[in-house]
C-alpha cells in the first residue's frame, strides 16, 4: 500500500489551484417575477454599426425569449412558449435577404419537439417568426447552429442524450429542415456549441464528458472525448458551452459546471486544461447553478474590454441577499482572460 505522505502528495498534485473570482459588471433585469427555474440560455448579437447597442437574447424555458441591452435593461419579451436553448448566426440569407437567424429549441410538448426559427429585427427590437421544423420524438433541450459550406445546420440535443443534425433550407417563404444524422450518447445531455472554422461540434453529456463530433454529414457521427467529467477540472452537471476562437483552429472552449458553480476552460484544439474561474465579488451577486453561457470576443465599447461573456444565474439574489428571479450576469471577457493568465490574443 502506498505511503500516506505519497498519497497526500498525489492527491494535492491532482487538485487544480484555487479558481480566481471575476465580478460581473452588469446583471439583466429578470424577465419574469417568478422565482422558479425559468431563465436558461443566452445568445449575443453584436451590432456591427454601433457595438454599444448590441443585444442579449435569452430564453425563459416556461414562457419565451427576452431581449436585453448591455446595461441589462429588458427591452422586449415575446411569449413563444417553453423555449429552452437559443443560438444565432448573423448574415444568413433568409428568403433571399440577409438577416440574423435566431433558432430556439421548443419543449412545450415533451413528446413532440420543435425547432423554432426567427429573424432578428434589431431596431424594434423583436424576433419575427419565420417558421419551424418538427424533428422526430424527444424532449428538446440543447440547440446550437452551425455554418458550413453547404449552408446552415441546427444541432438539437434531446434530454435523453440523442444528438441530431438538421440541415436547414431557408430559401423559400417557409423554412424546412432535413435530419441528416443522429447519435445517442446514452445519458442526459444539453449544452452544445459548433465551431464553424473547423467543422466540429462540442456536446456536453452532463455527468460523463464533453464530446466532439465532426459536422461533415458524409462522416460517421462518432463522438471523441474532448474533456472528461473528472471532478477535478470539470464537474457535473456540465451545461453551457461557448467557444473563443483564435486563428484557424486555436482558442478556448468554456464550460459551465453546475455542481461547483464554476467555469472550466480548455485549449483548442487539443483539449488541454487552461484553468477555471467563478463569477463572484463586486457589487453584483455572482452566478450559481449555471445553465447556459455565451461569449463574443468582438468590440462592445470601452465598458467591455476583450469582449463579452454572459452566464445564467440559477440562484440569483437581490441587494438584500434574498432569493430573486433568475437572470444573467454579464462580464468583460478581458477580465476573465486576465484572471486566467491568458492574453487576449494568445491561445
Amino acid at each position: 500500500m502506498p505511503h500516506p505522505l505519497l498519497l497526500a502528495a498525489l492527491f494535492a498534485a491532482a487538485e487544480p489551484p484555487p479558481r480566481p473570482e471575476v465580478p460581473a459588471r452588469v446583471e439583466t433585469t429578470p424577465a419574469t417575477a417568478s422565482k422558479g427555474d425559468r431563465a436558461d440560455d443566452p445568445a449575443i448579437w453584436r451590432n456591427p454599426q454601433d457595438p454599444a447597442k448590441s443585444l442579449i437574447l435569452s430564453t425563459d424555458k416556461k414562457a419565451g425569449i427576452a431581449i436585453h441591452d448591455l446595461a441589462g435593461r429588458l427591452l422586449a419579451f415575446q411569449p413563444f412558449g417553453d423555449l429552452n436553448n437559443v443560438d444565432l448566426r448573423p448574415d444568413v440569407t433568409i428568403a433571399g435577404e440577409k438577416a440574423t437567424l435566431v433558432a430556439a429549441s421548443d419543449r412545450s410538448d415533451h413528446d413532440h419537439p420543435r425547432l423554432r426559427l426567427f429573424r432578428l429585427d434589431p431596431k424594434a427590437p423583436r424576433l419575427v417568426e419565420i417558421g419551424s421544423v418538427d424533428p422526430p420524438a424527444g424532449e428538446a433541450y440543447g440547440l446550437c447552429l452551425h455554418r458550413r459550406a453547404g449552408g446552415i445546420d441546427a444541432f438539437m440535443v434531446y434530454e435523453e442524450g440523442v444528438v441530431e443534425q438538421i440541415a436547414l433550407d431557408l430559401s423559400g417563404a417557409v423554412p424546412t429542415g432535413k435530419v441528416l444524422r443522429r447519435h445517442d450518447l446514452g445519458s442526459r445531455a444539453e449544452g452544445c456549441v459548433a465551431d464553424d472554422r473547423t467543422g466540429t461540434l462540442y456536446v456536453a453529456e452532463d455527468k460523463v464528458a464533453i464530446w466532439r463530433i465532426a459536422t461533415d454529414p458524409a462522416r460517421a457521427m462518432t463522438p471523441q472525448r474532448f474533456a472528461a467529467v473528472d471532478g477535478v477540472h470539470l464537474h457535473d452537471d456540465v451545461e453551457g458551452l461557448a467557444i473563443l476562437p483564435r486563428g484557424r483552429a486555436g482558442g478556448m472552449l468554456f464550460a459551465a459546471s453546475q455542481d461547483d458553480d464554476s467555469f472550466a476552460v480548455f485549449r483548442l484544439p487539443d483539449g488541454a486544461y487552461a484553468g477555471g474561474f467563478r463569477i463572484r465579488g463586486g457589487a453584483i451577486d455572482g452566478t450559481e447553478d449555471t445553465d447556459g453561457i455565451a461569449l463574443h470576443a468582438g468590440d462592445f465599447g470601452e465598458a467591455w474590454p476583450g469582449g463579452l461573456f454572459a452566464a445564467q444565474d440559477g440562484k440569483n439574489r437581490d441587494a438584500t441577499d434574498e432569493k430573486a428571479p433568475q437572470n444573467f450576469k454579464l462580464v468583460p471577457l478581458g477580465d476573465i482572460l486576465r484572471a486566467l493568465g491568458v492574453g487576449a490574443n494568445r491561445n
